[in-house]
């Protein structure tokens, strides 16, 4: 079986002092297992159990989420188009098809007319996104996946 794999993703963070900030993460902590006999084994990573809602969103071209906080910490997968995150810190990161990313700037507070992140649409194109929120699991530090 080939080597254990390592899946990169962008994770946006609320530091100590309340500001967010994005880090380019790599999750590693993959088993080789099947998901069912008679599967043949797949590399599967830690999951993660408890309530939770899925969802397809479409942001029409032009579209600006201005300053705000994710509402519940939750994985977000570009499935067609690209979007863009900003945390109040600057860092600006476009994510497009297949793109993966962690939103986990709950707590925020206000910095300069700032709290959370922005967040839209580039290109001319809608950007399809699948969510996945975590209705109770609390939002993890930086790159803990």
């Amino acid at each position: 079986m080939s080597d254990k794999p390592s899946v990169r993703y962008w994770h946006l963070w609320v530091d100590s002092d309340g500001v967010s900030h994005q880090s380019e993460c790599a999750m590693t902590d993959f088993h080789l297992k099947s998901v069912q006999a008679p599967a043949e084994p797949q590399w599967q990573g830690r999951p993660t159990t408890g309530p939770m809602t899925a969802m397809v969103t479409v942001l029409p071209v032009g579209w600006i989420g201005e300053w705000h906080q994710n509402p519940k910490p939750q994985w977000i997968v570009p499935l067609s188009g690209c979007w863009f995150v900003e945390s109040m810190d600057g860092v600006r990161v476009e994510l497009g098809v297949g793109a993966l990313s962690f939103g986990g700037d709950q707590n925020c507070r206000a910095v300069d007319g700032k709290k959370g992140h922005r967040s839209g649409v580039v290109g001319d194109t809608p950007a399809v996104l699948m969510l996945v929120q975590f209705d109770d699991a609390p939002a993890p530090s930086r790159c803990e996946f």
